[in-house]
């Protein structure tokens, strides 16, 4: 995957649109007149809000629902299938998760030639977001990255290696890790002296469990397990730990936006695609709507628009010469981005595909290895 290419129990709520001067939207014909959008909540619920959500509610008079429940969007939308009743019009999901409601019939295939926008210059969709459509039924959004903020005031000296996590005697006290395998498998390899080309090699086989489980052993006393991205950064600015993982545009709203002491350790940053999924079996009026608002917030000064209020990158290759200042604090956005170079000199490339085949079976294992 070409990153390089790239600027380097759920919380629901009705929202309203201010006035917007925005371009001409083409109507909506046989639409339903409200639809529920599911995202991550917190800073990146925001700047879909500010980007998509309140322009598209201004042009169409729509009302959307925000629901925060992305992070358990596969089994809620297995569940709902199997009950026959999707209640959800449009989800936001990491790639790995798409992969999954793709393949088990849970998301509608996407034709990029017919129901996305084209670029600026005519561009086709498909061509304008390359190799980041990995999947029929993904829509790719950004590029962000899984990676660790630490507070500045709790050592001597700063960490600069992601091993840190796993030094509590060179840097003491609690940690925060996301409460599932993704990342965590990963680093604890990677920190117990495998090469970094051979971690997925190594995790497909019983005895690289056991070996990332057994690391992960070492710091699990000292960990306090989050499950929304907003955790994080609330613990740390709280002081209840001293550092921990989340989604580096979380950790940008803490620094630059709440002027927290915390700092970003961008070793070994977990690159990763987030996007948009169709449900599968929709109503007509509903899916009808999905699909207006989707060709809407994928355009390319729409992707553009949202890094205007977090520091992720675009997934179009047309949007990316478009990112600017952030909208309301006046900073270059780039230098702030997980692909600027100066903060990817040493990534781990997310294999969404391995996760994809994986990812039942090592979340079972996760969670039994938690409750030991």
């Amino acid at each position: 995957m070409k990153i390089a290419r790239l600027l380097g129990a759920s919380a629901i709520v009705a929202v309203s649109a201010p006035a917007f001067a925005a371009d001409e939207l083409p109507a909506c014909e046989n639409c339903a007149d409200e639809m529920t959008i599911v995202s991550w909540g917190g800073a990146y619920s925001n700047s879909q809000m500010q980007a998509y959500h309140k322009p598209y509610m201004e042009k169409t008079g729509v009302t959307i629902v925000n629901d925060e429940s992305s992070n358990e969007a596969v089994a809620k939308l297995r569940a709902m299938s199997e009950a026959g009743n999707v209640t959800w019009d449009v989800v936001d999901v990491v790639a790995s998760d798409a992969m999954r409601l793709c393949d088990e019939g849970l998301a509608r295939p996407i034709d990029p030639a017919t129901e996305l926008a084209a670029a600026p210059d005519g561009t086709p969709a498909a061509e304008d977001f390359g190799e980041l459509m990995v999947s029929e039924c993904f829509i790719p959004q950004i590029v962000y990255s899984t990676t660790v903020g630490y507070r500045t005031d709790a050592f001597s000296s700063k960490p600069d290696s992601i091993c840190a996590i796993f030094d509590t005697e060179g840097f003491p006290g609690k940690r925060s890790l996301e409460k599932r395998p993704i990342n965590n498998m990963e680093w604890a390899l990677l920190c117990d002296g495998v090469a970094k080309d051979e971690i997925y090699d190594v995790l497909e086989t019983d005895e690289g469990q056991a070996r990332a489980f057994a690391k992960l052993d070492t710091i699990k006393d000292s960990v306090v397990w989050w499950s929304a991205g907003a955790e994080t950064p609330q613990l740390l600015a709280d002081g209840e730990v001293v550092m921990g993982s989340t989604y580096n545009g979380r950790l940008f709203a803490l620094i630059e936006e709440q002027k927290q002491p915390v700092a970003m350790l961008w070793d070994a940053q977990m690159f990763d695609l987030d996007g948009w999924i169709i449900p599968a079996g929709l109503s007509e009026e509903r899916l009808n709507r999905a699909l207006h608002y989707i060709k809407f917030a994928t355009d390319t000064q729409r992707l553009a628009d949202q890094a205007a209020y977090i520091s992720y990158g675009p997934a179009r290759k047309s949007s990316a010469p478009l990112v600017g200042k952030h909208a309301e604090l006046g900073i270059d956005m780039a230098p702030h981005m997980p692909t600027d170079p100066a903060n990817a000199t040493n990534t781990f490339l997310y294999n969404y595909e391995w996760w994809a085949d994986y990812r039942d079976d090592l979340d079972a294992k996760f969670q039994a290895w938690l409750a030991q």
